[in-house]
């Protein structure tokens, strides 16, 4: 009887590295980027509102910014002689800018 030796390639492990690698760069370019560069874009825009801007909350409340106070709260005019107390955060700046176009 003769017996055969196998053996595992070699280098296949370098290879397995170097691919997961760029699996995780594909995500990190896809997915965690963009994301980030949403979350800046949006926290720009409520530290730049003031009064007089429209907006849309993301419960869909259309209203103009009539005050902005110091605890991170706006007071919105949603019709004549209306006003809402709502939190900065809750205004959306993709509703915001559509309407605003």
């Amino acid at each position: 009887m003769t017996a055969i030796l196998l053996q595992a390639p070699q280098g296949g492990g370098t290879f397995q590295l170097v691919f997961l690698g760029g699996i995780i760069v594909v995500f990190w370019f896809f997915m965690i980027r963009p994301q980030a560069k949403k979350a800046k874009e949006q926290k720009k825009f409520i530290d730049n509102m003031q009064k007089g801007d429209k907006v849309v909350t993301i419960a869909g409340i259309h209203g103009t910014i009539n005050k902005v106070n110091e605890d991170n709260t706006v007071q919105l005019e949603v019709s004549p002689g209306t006003y809402l107390k709502i939190e900065r955060s809750s205004i959306s700046l993709e509703w915001s800018q559509a309407i605003n176009k």
